[in-house]
């Protein structure tokens, strides 16, 4: 052989051997990106899951104090229910916010009710389920940034090349639903 045959075989080896190089980093990337969403959503089903579990025991004390208030009962069996029937995470996602209002709401009335909001067992519920809403809310936070970095790498080129190969498709993120949005109050007590 030639010493320039050599040379352009070494060259174009190397190059071969760069680029599929570079293209299985991206790959795994994305694998990784995949992956990262499935679970910080298992995180949120686990939180989920607890809150879910919480909301009998709530109901269960709070029946007997709130016996005329059956419309916020219904509002939480309602919610739970489109919570079963939920698939996707768009339909879990609805389902989740519809159950945050239904709560709001049941908190809301809870607050007109001077001797359960000092029944030890409703404080200790109240306080487990806004702590796991707060732990909700940091992980729903986390699941969007991971679906958002997955969504923008594979619209990018060239990753988005390997993403078709692989059949990769935008995931979808965990939205807040316009009720949430607009049912924001802040009150303002000013003593004499």
């Amino acid at each position: 052989m030639h010493p320039a045959e050599i040379l352009w075989t070494v060259v174009i080896g190397f190059l071969l051997v760069g680029s599929v190089g570079y293209f299985l980093t991206i790959y795994n990337g994305l694998v990784e990106m995949k992956n990262n969403i499935g679970r910080s959503w298992a995180n949120i089903d686990v939180l989920l899951k607890q809150r879910h579990d919480e909301l009998p025991k709530l109901i269960r004390v709070c029946e007997a104090y709130m016996q005329h208030e059956r419309a916020v009962f219904d509002k939480l069996s309602e919610a739970r229910g489109a919570l079963a029937g939920a698939r996707s995470v768009g339909q879990r996602a609805q389902a989740e916010n519809q159950l945050t209002q239904a709560l709001g709401g049941f908190f809301a009335v809870a607050e007109s009710y001077p001797e359960l909001k000092a029944n030890q067992s409703f404080a200790s519920l109240q306080q487990r389920i806004s702590e796991l809403e707060n732990s909700i809310a940091d992980r729903r936070e986390f699941y969007n940034d991971s679906v958002t970095l997955f969504n923008t790498r594979i619209e990018q080129i060239p990753d988005s090349w390997v993403a078709q190969g692989m059949a990769l498709q935008s995931a979808e993120l965990f939205k807040v639903s316009d009720a949430e949005r607009e049912d924001v109050r802040v009150e303002f007590k000013m003593s004499a």
